[in-house]
């Protein structure tokens, strides 16, 4: 994989493993690195854990959010009138709770995106696989295009 940075190699691998579900020999033979670096990141960056995680959809985490700042809210208007103002404790968890939220509901990560392609190879292969076969040729080499841009 000329041309990719070790951050993106990272990346790219952690995707293969957490998301599509890849062995650390396969995903390193996909992203172009050795399989003792690959071992080496796995246990590094806990990505058994990160796995797990994944388990939890966008949408769970976007209402846990939105649940913990309610609580946080209601718990400010409780108080004695003219006391309802929040701590800067409190208005810096508000902020980092809204900054995550916006992530969430914009971004698109490279994990999005390989899955994205996943689901599209596997429909397109109940049909057509040799074109599958192309396709996803050129969704990799787009998932590359889109690390390096």
């Amino acid at each position: 994989m000329a041309g990719l940075t070790n951050k993106q190699k990272k990346e790219w691998a952690e995707t293969l493993i957490c998301r599509d579900n890849l062995s650390q020999k396969e995903a390193a033979a996909k992203v172009g690195i050795s399989v003792v670096t690959m071992n080496k990141w796995y246990k590094d960056n806990n990505w058994e854990k990160q796995k797990r995680n994944l388990l939890i959809t966008r949408e769970a985490q976007l209402n846990r959010f939105y649940m913990q700042m309610e609580e946080l809210n209601t718990a400010i208007m409780s108080r004695k009138e003219g006391e309802r103002f929040s701590s800067s404790k409190e208005a810096d968890t508000l902020v980092k709770l809204s900054t995550a939220i916006k992530t969430l509901e914009t971004e698109t990560s490279i994990a999005e995106i390989a899955e994205v392609g996943k689901r599209f190879l596997n429909y397109l292969r109940s049909f057509n696989p040799d074109r599958a076969m192309d396709v996803a040729e050129l969704y990799d080499e787009f998932v590359k295009y889109t690390l390096n841009a």
